[in-house]
This record gives C-alpha cells, structure tokens and sequence, in this order.
C-alpha cells in the first residue's frame, strides 16, 4: 500500500515547509515538493492536505489503561483508550506495567503485555512500576532493558502501596547507573500527605476539595529537590512525572541550571484547571488525582516551564474513573476517591489550543512537546516522532482552524464526564495513519484492534546526554 499527502504544511519540532510525502507500506519513503505532479510517483490513495499541517502522530508516554486503583479499576482499556487516544491524534502510548506487591518485574509486565496484545489500535510500550526494591528486582532491571523496557517508576508517595524509602530509590538510581535505564519519579512526599489528610478528615473536611487543601505544593516540591538531589548522587539522570506545583518546577529549574540531567513533565490538567475546580461539593470528586490541581498561578509558572524548555513534554497520566460508581467510593473521604482522569483524547488539541493559539509558543514548540520530546526521551526517535525518511508512517492530517466543543457526549473515552465540558478548542485531526494505515478518517473510526503493535524501546541515551 502507496499513500501519498499532497500539498500539506510539514510541521516538525525542527521547522515547518510545504511538501509532499510518499508513505511506501508502513514507514514514509519519499518527502518532496510536487510529487503529486507529474513526478513519477504512484500511489493507492491520495490524501489532499490543502491548508493543514501534516505532524507525527503524538506520542501520550504516560497512560494508565486498566490500572487497579483504590479498590476499583480504571475505566479504559487498552482497546477503549487507544482508540480515544487516535481519535485525539495520539498514535503511541507508553503505559504502565505494575509489578505485585511480592512478586517480579517479570510477572507484572507479563500481565500488561497480556491486557495489551490483539487489542490496542496504535502502537505502545511499557514503563516498569517498581513496588518493591530488593536483590531480585534489581538484577531484573538489567534484563528488562535488555528487552526494550527501559524506565522504571518510583513514588515518595502512597504509604503503604507504592512508596519506595529514599535508600530504595538510591539502589534502583545505582542500577540504572550500569544498565542505561531511566528513573521516572512521582515525587510527593506522601507521608507527610497523609497526617495533613488525617487532620483535616477530624476536622470535618470531607469533600474532594480537601484531597488538594492536603497535598502541600510544598510536599511536591520538597520530595522533587530530594529525588534529583538522589539521582545527582548516583550520576544518573531521574524524569519528574506529572508536575503540578510552582515550588516543585522551582527545584527543577535549579538543578538544570546547574547541570543535573533532571527532566520533567507536566499534564494538560495542570495547566487548564484549578484547585478551585474541585469545590462545588462532591462534584469535585471528578477533578481528584495526585498530584491534585493547584492554584491558578502554578499554572501561568508550568507553561513558562514548557516555553523555555525547564519541561520538556505534556503526557497526560490518562487514568479514568467513572463518576458515578467509582469516583463516589470517596463520598464522605476525600482519601477513598479514585485518584486519577480522562485525558488522552484531548491533549493533542489543548495544547495546540493553548499553547499555539494561545500565543505561548510556535507550532514547532507544539509538535516537540506533544510527539518528537517524548519519542526522544523514551527512546523511540526518529521511528516515532518525526516526518523523515524512514520514520514509521505515524501521520497526523491536522486543521488548525477547526473548532470543537469537548463534551462527554462526544468523546470516545470510556468515561461518563468530561474535565473539559463544553471548552471550545481550535485544532482538530482529521485523518490519522498509524505505521501507513488510516484508523481515523474524519470523525470515524477506520482502525481495528490489534493493529498495535508493542514497541522495543532504546535505553535512555537522550537524558545522558541532553
């Protein structure tokens, strides 16, 4: 199968130009001016492009499909949110592997390699949750390297389910010293959370608002200093995920300015919404995940983190809960509600919307944060994350003057409520291809399950040298 796409704009992270772009099976053959005119090339389908950006597919590298979380599980599955994922532009994901409390790396990416296979419509891979650091699971990390798994996730929070003591973290950090692997950091510090919470649920401050009250944005900033400061004694480089707080980017920036290799990520509902989203009695249960929303000032500091690089890219740390049935397992205590939200399908186009629109930054900026920073930092690029000449044919069609209303109506999360009800966004993509093939053609999905495929990643050579 031949596609060509004629007469669209190229944006890449390195510049935008005018050309054609011939895709020969799965991967992009040819790019030039005029190959749709008298230039010798045949194609099975010509795809018209006229006056929208032709992008690589977006790559999401922080997703939570069918994760168990608070006694429920996350609403998506591989299936539900790959396709949600290609509908919004998104043609990667990189999820979660969850090791059990107990057991070995291997068995918990065994059981995620499983949820996956023959039902995800766009290609994906896996980060190593760590729940316990010990003899055996160290000397695992060095075969799942070997094997494409290359990072692997820690927590200062969540006593007593995921937190890692900082001598934990510092052995996992030395591991990683040897075997090219990443440490990817949620960085609260959870234990001081959890008094704070205690104190307020005896106080009688029960709703989802008081789930943001307790988690200190100094909390993330304190754990986020001591998590880099760990990794600059193993001479390792460390990736804060999902940064919320001011004080948190603050300790980023000073370590970057002195030569860390710290990099950091922030999330779609960190720069949009607000602490003040999740008052309005338990409707804010909706808005609940960890780190929680702040104040509307962190927000304007994230997106000046993302314009002068102090973040390098926007996942989305997509984890969805149904309001009804799931998220109102916390009625009565803030800690009992599903920490986690909808994100996967909107991302690509808030962030257009925002940053593009918005006059924050250049389309380039938006492509980079999006699609070619994650490719690069998790080890998929140029296959993922650029328009090159033997890149995989992950395409993105792009109108960058449509507009959209997001609604729970329209989304295809499996979801019953939208972060996002009825905000108007500009930007949409109209036909996505994943590896040559088209899975959404203007508002319809083409695609089929198990059209993904698993993705062998590279070890973290980006974060040593950036």
């Amino acid at each position: 199968m031949r596609t060509l796409i004629s007469n669209g704009t190229i944006v890449t992270a390195e510049g935008s130009y005018p050309a054609d772009v011939l895709i020969d099976g799965e991967t992009i053959a040819l790019i030039g001016n005029g190959l749709a005119d008298g230039g010798g090339i045949t194609a099975d389908e010509t795809i018209d492009a006229v006056g929208r950006y032709v992008i690589p597919g977006g790559i999401d590298a922080h997703t939570h499909m069918e994760l168990p979380f608070g006694g429920t599980f996350a609403k998506d599955t591989f299936f539900s949110g790959s396709r949600a994922a290609a509908f919004g532009g998104t043609t990667a994901i990189v999820d979660f592997a969850v090791q059990p409390k107990g057991g070995s790396l291997r068995e918990g990416l065994d059981v995620w390699l499983a949820k996956a296979e023959g039902n995800t419509v766009i290609d994906y891979g896996f980060h190593m949750i760590m729940s316990d650091v010990n003899d055996a699971s160290l000397a695992e990390m060095d075969t799942l390297v070997a094997e494409g798994v290359p990072d692997f996730k820690l927590f200062t929070a969540y006593p007593g389910v995921f937190l890692s003591d900082d001598g934990a973290i510092f052995r996992a950090m030395q591991q990683t010293a040897g075997n090219g692997g990443l440490i990817m950091m949620h960085a609260e510090n959870g234990l001081a959370i959890d008094v704070v919470a205690a104190n307020e649920i005896a106080a009688g401050h029960t709703d989802p608002y008081y789930h943001g009250v307790a988690r200190y944005p100094i909390f993330e900033g304190e754990a986020t200093n001591r998590v880099i400061r760990l990794a600059e004694a193993a001479g390792v480089p460390v990736y804060i995920v999902h940064m919320s707080a001011r004080d948190a980017l603050d300790e980023l920036r000073r370590a970057r300015d002195r030569g860390a290799k710290a990099f950091g990520e922030t999330c779609p509902q960190y720069i949009f919404l607000t602490l003040e989203d999740m008052g309005n009695g338990f409707e804010g249960a909706k808005y609940v995940c960890s780190p929680p929303l702040r104040p509307a000032d962190h927000a304007e500091e994230l997106w000046t983190g993302l314009v002068k690089d102090d973040l390098q890219l926007v996942g989305t740390d997509h984890c969805p809960f149904d309001f009804h049935g799931q998220k109102e397992l916390g009625r009565g205590d803030f800690r009992k509600i599903p920490n986690g939200l909808p994100a996967v399908e909107d991302r690509v186009d808030l962030i257009h919307d925002g940053g593009v629109v918005g006059g924050r930054f250049s389309r380039e900026r938006w492509v980079e944060v999006v699609s070619t920073a994650p490719a690069k930092m998790f080890g998929m690029y140029p296959k993922k994350g650029a328009i090159a000449v033997g890149s995989d044919a992950d395409i993105v069609i792009y109108d960058p003057n449509a507009k959209r209303t997001i609604s729970a109506a329209t989304h295809h999360m499996d979801v019953d409520y939208s972060l996002y009800e009825g905000r108007v966004v500009q930007g949409r993509a109209d036909i996505v291809l994943s590896r040559g093939s088209v899975v959404v053609r203007d508002g319809e999905f083409v695609g089929k399950a198990g059209h993904g495929q698993y993705l062998k990643r590279a070890p973290a050579d980006y974060a040593r040298q950036s």
